[in-house]
C-alpha cells in the first residue's frame, strides 16, 4: 500500500470551488456526492456505514481519529465513504483498546483523504449551495484535469447504489432465537442486527433483489427493511417487494433507506433534499407519546409531507424539531412502521432503541396467533 507523502492535496467542487489542503490516507482520486456529518464521535461508524456509498465524507468536528480504530466497532466490512475531507487528522489514537490509527486504517482501506482544509467553510457551503459532487486529489494538482473527471460523475438523484453493499447471499444471525425475522439488506448495519439478535430475534438477512417468494418461503414472522445508500425512488422493484410484505399483514419495521421504501409502497413519494441531515444530535418528536428524542440520522432523501398528510393508510408518528419534515410514519391497521432516522444508532444516542421493542412486541403477536391456530 502506498501512503500518501506529507504532500499538497485539492478538493474540486462541482460549481468550480476548489479548497486546498495536505493529503493523508492513500495516494490517488476519490469522487462522489459532498456531504458533511456533524458528530463529535463515531467516526469510524460513519466510515463503515453502507449509506455513505458514493459520497465525499466532510468530518465537522475539528479532530477525527483522537480514540483510534477498534475493529468490531465498524458497522460493515470495509470502508464505504468515497473519500475523506476533514480538519485535523490524530495520528496517534488515545485508548489503549484502538487496534489501529485511523491513518494506518485510512490508508490500509486504500482510502483518500485531504487534511488541513477549512471544514467550516465547506459546510457553509454546502448549507448554502446544496449537495454537490466533488473530486479529492491526493495524485494530481491539476485543477482542468480534475474538473474534466467530475463531469462524469453521475448525481445521487436517480441512481441505485444497494446493488454495490447488498449480501450477495443469504446469512442468518441468531438460529436459536424464538422470533423469524427476514432482513432485506439494502445496505445493512451490523448494530441493526445486533439489537434484533439481542432482542430473541434470528435474523436471515436476505440480498436485496431476493425475490419475494423466496423471501416468504422461509415463513418469517415479519420484515425487516434495512438503510441502505442512493434513491429510493430508482428501486421499483424493491418497492413491489415491500407492497408484496404489506399484503401479508406481518410486522414490518423500516429504517432510513427501508423507511423510504415503505413509504413508496404505500403511494408516498420521496425527493432529493437540499443537503440532507448527518449528525448524532438531530431532535425528533413522537407525536403519539408526546416525548421527544435526540437521534442520529444520515439521509439525503426523505418523503414528501404532503403525501403523508393526505394519505388515507398511512399516518405520521414522528416530525423533526427543526425543519418539520417527517422521521416516522405507521400503516393503519398493520402492524408495519418505519422511521427515517437510526434507532441502532452507535455509539449513540439510544433515546430510540424502544422501536426495537415495539417491532418485537409486533412480533409476538403474529407468533402467538400462528400456536393458537
Amino acid at each position: 500500500m502506498k501512503y500518501a507523502p506529507k504532500s499538497p492535496a485539492v478538493l474540486v467542487l462541482a460549481d468550480g470551488t476548489v479548497f486546498k489542503g495536505m493529503a493523508a490516507g492513500a495516494v490517488g482520486v476519490a469522487t462522489g456526492e459532498l456531504c458533511f456529518n456533524t458528530g463529535m464521535t463515531g467516526y469510524q461508524e460513519i466510515f463503515t456505514d453502507p449509506s455513505y456509498t458514493g459520497q465525499l465524507m466532510v468530518m465537522a468536528s475539528v479532530h477525527i481519529g483522537n480514540y483510534g480504530i477498534k475493529n468490531s466497532e465498524s458497522e460493515s466490512e470495509g470502508i464505504k465513504i468515497s473519500g475523506l475531507i476533514c480538519r485535523n487528522l490524530s495520528q496517534i489514537p488515545s485508548r489503549k483498546e484502538a487496534d489501529l490509527s485511523i491513518q494506518e486504517f485510512l490508508a490500509n482501506k486504500n482510502l483518500v483523504v485531504i487534511t488541513n482544509v477549512d471544514t467550516r467553510s465547506i459546510v457553509k457551503h454546502i448549507r448554502e449551495k446544496g449537495a454537490m459532487n466533488a473530486i479529492i486529489s491526493t495524485a494530481t494538482q491539476n485543477i482542468d484535469e480534475l474538473t474534466q473527471m467530475l463531469k462524469d460523475v453521475p448525481p445521487m438523484e436517480g441512481l441505485e447504489l444497494s446493488s454495490k453493499v447488498s449480501t450477495q447471499e443469504i446469512v442468518d444471525y441468531n438460529p436459536n432465537g424464538d422470533y423469524k425475522v427476514a432482513l432485506l439488506d439494502a445496505g445493512v448495519k451490523l448494530n441493526i442486527v445486533r439489537l434484533l439478535a439481542d432482542r430473541g430475534c434470528h435474523v436471515r438477512v436476505f440480498p436485496y433483489d431476493s425475490t419475494f417468494d423466496e423471501i416468504i418461503q422461509w415463513k418469517p414472522d415479519g420484515f425487516m427493511l434495512s438503510n441502505g445508500p442512493g434513491d429510493p425512488g430508482a428501486m421499483p422493484e424493491t418497492v413491489a417487494k415491500v407492497k408484496a410484505m404489506l399484503n401479508t399483514n406481518l410486522p414490518i419495521f423500516g429504517i432510513c433507506l427501508g423507511h423510504q421504501l415503505l413509504a413508496e409502497a404505500c403511494g408516498i413519494r420521496t425527493f432529493k433534499m437540499h443537503h440532507g441531515h448527518r449528525g448524532i444530535n438531530h431532535p425528533v418528536k413522537n407525536i403519539i407519546t408526546g416525548r421527544c428524542e435526540i437521534t442520529s440520522q444520515n439521509h439525503g432523501f426523505a418523503v414528501i409531507a404532503e403525501d403523508v398528510e393526505k394519505s388515507e393508510i398511512v399516518e405520521i408518528t414522528h416530525i423533526n424539531l427543526n425543519d418539520n419534515s417527517i422521521e416516522g410514519i405507521r400503516v393503519k391497521n398493520k402492524a408495519a412502521f418505519s422511521v427515517q432516522y437510526h434507532p441502532e444508532a452507535a455509539p449513540g444516542p439510544h433515546d430510540s432503541e424502544y422501536l426495537f421493542d415495539d417491532f418485537v412486541a409486533n412480533l409476538k403477536v403474529t407468533t402467538s396467533k400462528k400456536i393458537s391456530a
